[in-house]
C-alpha cells in the first residue's frame, strides 16, 4: 500500500538542525517556557525575513514570540491557556478544518461553529481560528478576507488566531501572514499566529513550534504554560534557532515537495479527479464528485491510502486528501498505479 493519508515528513532532518541539537546535548537544567533569547531573536529574524512581520521587543520582558511543543499541543490547549474554559462561549473555526481546533474547544467545554466569513454578530463568540494555507484543502485566504476577520475580531474584542504552519509552502499564490502590516496594520492587537518547523524543516520529531503576535495575549499564554511545565527542551530550542536562521534547507525541501506535487497532481487529474484549492501546503484536495468513501474505495483498490474529507467537517464529504509527504519512490509508484 502507498500511504498518502498522513502528512508526516519522510525526508531526513537537515544537518544544520541535527548539529545544533547535538552541540546543545549537555543540558542539565530546566528550560524556560519563555524560550532562550537566542531562539526568540532567531524567530523574530525569520518572521521579518520570510514573512515581512515585525514583532515588538522579541527578547524583552513582555514576549511577542515564544516556543511551543510543536503546534498541535498549542492548538489543542489555546482556549484553556486563554482562560476561556467554562465560559459557555463559542469558538469559530473554518468550514473544512484540521480536527484539533474542535478538540481544543471541546476540551475547554466550549461550543464550536463552522464559518468561513465573519458572522453578522459576535454574540457568545470568544475565539476565532483561521488556517491559511489550510489543512486539508490548501486554501489560501486573500488579503481582503484576512483584513475582514481582523476588523471583525477587533471590533468585537475577540482574539483571531491564524494557524500558518504551511505558510512557506505556497505554490500558485504567496500566502500572507495575518501579522503582516498590510493585514494587521500598525500593531498586532488581538492577533496571534502559529508557526512550526515540522514541515518546512522536516523536523516533526523535534516538536518545535512558535506562537507570536499581540504581546498581551502571548504573555497570557506564557504565564499559564510555565506553570504547566509546557517546556521545549533546551537542545530542541538550539536546533530551532539554527533552523530558523538557515533558509537553504527550507528552500531545498520546498523544491522536493514542488516536484512531487507536480507529478502526483498530473496523475490525479489524468485519473479523472478534480483538484480544488490546493494552491499551497502539502496536500491535494481531490474529488470525483461522489461520496468521499467511494473515492477512498477506488483508491484502495489501486493500493493507495488517502484521507477521507469527512474527517475535516461535513463540507469535506465529497473530497479526499492526498499528502505529498511520501518518498519519491512512493510518489512515482502512486503515479503508475493511478495510470493503471
Amino acid at each position: 500500500m502507498i500511504d498518502l493519508s498522513i502528512g508526516t515528513p519522510v525526508d531526513g532532518t537537515p544537518a544544520v538542525l541535527r548539529a545544533a541539537l547535538a552541540a546543545a546535548g549537555d543540558s542539565p537544567g530546566y528550560p524556560t517556557a519563555l524560550g532562550t533569547s537566542a531562539l526568540r531573536a532567531a524567530a523574530a529574524r525569520w518572521l521579518s525575513r520570510r514573512l515581512g512581520v515585525e514583532v515588538p521587543d522579541p527578547v524583552g520582558a513582555d514576549p511577542s514570540v515564544i516556543p511551543t511543543v510543536g503546534s498541535k499541543e498549542l492548538v489543542a490547549l489555546l482556549p484553556t491557556l486563554l482562560g476561556l474554559q467554562g465560559s459557555a462561549t463559542t469558538v469559530l473555526l473554518p468550514e473544512v478544518a484540521y480536527p484539533t481546533y474542535e478538540v481544543g474547544a471541546v476540551l475547554a467545554g466550549l461550543a464550536v461553529r463552522r464559518c468561513d466569513v465573519p458572522p453578522p454578530d459576535a454574540a457568545g463568540v470568544s475565539l476565532v481560528w483561521l488556517n491559511s494555507p489550510g489543512n486539508p484543502h490548501g486554501r489560501v485566504l486573500s488579503d481582503d478576507h484576512l483584513r475582514a476577520w481582523v476588523a471583525w475580531g477587533r471590533g468585537h474584542g475577540v482574539p483571531v488566531v491564524a494557524d500558518e504552519c504551511y505558510i512557506t509552502l505556497g505554490w500558485d499564490v504567496t500566502p500572507r501572514s495575518i501579522l503582516h502590516p498590510a493585514i494587521a496594520g500598525e500593531d498586532l492587537h488581538g492577533l496571534l499566529a502559529v508557526h512550526s518547523l515540522s514541515k518546512q524543516s522536516t523536523a516533526a520529531g523535534y516538536r518545535g513550534g512558535l506562537l507570536s503576535g499581540d504581546p498581551a495575549l502571548v504573555r497570557q499564554v506564557w504565564e499559564v504554560r510555565r506553570h504547566l511545565g509546557l517546556l521545549v527542551p533546551g537542545p530542541v530550542q538550539a536546533a530551532m534557532a539554527a533552523g530558523l536562521d538557515d533558509d537553504a534547507h527550507v528552500d531545498a525541501q520546498r523544491e522536493r515537495y514542488r516536484s512531487r506535487r507536480e507529478r502526483l497532481a498530473g496523475a490525479v487529474r489524468a485519473a479523472g479527479m478534480r483538484i480544488d484549492h490546493s494552491e499551497a501546503g502539502l496536500y491535494l484536495w481531490a474529488t470525483r464528485d461522489e461520496d468521499c468513501w467511494s473515492t477512498i474505495d477506488r483508491l484502495a483498490e489501486a493500493g493507495i491510502v488517502a484521507a477521507p474529507g469527512s474527517f475535516y467537517g461535513p463540507s469535506g464529504a465529497r473530497h479526499v486528501r492526498l499528502a505529498l509527504t511520501a518518498t519519491d519512490e512512493r510518489i512515482d509508484a502512486a503515479v503508475q498505479r493511478l495510470a493503471g
